[in-house]
């Protein structure tokens, strides 16, 4: 298969849409992310064979990348589906240049199990994935079910598939991509309705690790993580304000990490 070419789409048909995520290619909300999607265009599937949780926006680099077709049946709404070996973002480098037939017009990642807001942007594969499409000129969205341990994703895609149909009709500014948290809304059950969606920013917080020590059969020293989430923000309209509220949060980012503000201090410094 020919590459897809970088200047853009070359057709006039339905978009192409390409689905990547850090879970793995067997992950409920990927499968609940292609299904929501059956109909608005065709459909690619490009995963990590195996879980890729918290890699950030890690690549491949001395090692092979391979893909395997996964079979039909796991996607019934996609064109074709591809298991990774790589990270997130190889997935969506790989699909790019060699597993889809043209440049997609959206790469969409997730469902997360559990949440991507404040500081878990900077870890999330979920979000590298999307920020990877970014980088690349394509409009991209990292959806997240605010949950963790449930395979149920049925509410999350429809709000998945609505905000998918929103940034393809209008389109996204270079460079820029959406994060999108979605409040645990079980199917079917009427007191954990959504109360809609709002535009917030990224709120301030970090985690506290710690790291237990531990002894193994040898009695070698190990370490098992852990850490508590801390907030540090007070201030309103965040990612982590509207999914307390009960709406979706969608955080538009970018990549482009320069602190302007304090750029201009530095270039006052001198170094004589």
């Amino acid at each position: 298969m020919e590459p897809a070419t970088p200047e853009g789409p070359t057709h006039t048909g339905r978009p192409l849409i390409l689905v990547a995520n850090d879970d793995g290619i067997d992950a409920p909300g990927i499968r609940a992310l292609v299904a929501a999607l059956e109909g608005l265009g065709e459909i690619y599937v490009a995963a990590p064979i195996t879980e890729q949780s918290a890699v950030g926006h890690a690549i491949t680099v001395r090692d092979p990348v391979r893909a395997r077709e996964w079979p039909a049946s796991a996607f019934p709404a996609a064109t074709k589906a591809f298991a990774v070996t790589g990270t997130p973002a190889d997935c969506v480098k790989l699909a790019l240049s060699r597993l889809v037939p043209r440049r997609p017009d959206l790469v969409v990642s997730g469902i997360n199990n559990g949440p991507n807001t404040a500081v878990n942007v900077i870890y999330s594969g979920t979000v590298s994935a999307a920020t990877e499409a970014a980088i690349l000129g394509i409009d991209s969205v990292a959806f997240s079910q605010c949950a963790w341990n449930t395979d149920d994703f049925e509410a999350s895609g429809r709000w998945a598939r609505r905000i998918a149909e929103e940034v393809l009709a209008r389109g996204l500014p270079p460079g820029i991509l959406l994060n999108v948290n979605i409040p645990y809304q079980p199917d079917g059950d009427p007191d954990g309705k959504i109360r809609g969606v709002l535009a917030t920013r990224q709120a301030r917080a970090k985690w506290e690790e710690a790291f237990d020590p531990r002894l193994d059969p040898q009695q070698q020293t190990y370490y098992w993580p852990s850490g508590t989430f801390v907030r540090l923000d007070e201030g309103e309209g965040t990612d982590l304000d509207a999914i307390d509220a009960g709406y979706v949060s969608l955080t538009p980012i970018h990549y482009d990490l320069t602190a302007y503000e304090f750029l201009r201090e530095v270039e006052a410094w001198t170094f004589e």
